[in-house]
């Protein structure tokens, strides 16, 4: 499975979650791009979050965030020498 570009803003949109604080989201406003937006609807209509415009994550949506978040850790580590 190759990763396309509204996966990767769909990947992008829960990086940006809090997972220290699960009453703390997000809030997906006109003026911001047309990916952020359609991603946004995408992970609603997917169930991983509560709102077509943000909103929370759902217990799925969570654990979705939390992996998308471990793989991006993962990637940003140093490379061994």
């Amino acid at each position: 499975m190759a990763f396309t570009s509204e996966l990767i803003a769909e990947l992008e949109f829960l990086s940006l979650f809090n997972l220290s604080n699960t009453q703390e989201g997000l809030k997906v406003h006109h003026t911001a791009t047309a990916a952020a937006i359609a991603a946004a609807q995408r992970l609603h209509d997917k169930g991983l979050i509560s709102q077509p415009d943000g909103g929370y994550l759902t217990s799925l949506g969570l654990e979705a965030a939390a992996h998308a978040q471990g793989v991006l850790t993962i990637l940003k580590l140093p490379q061994a020498a």
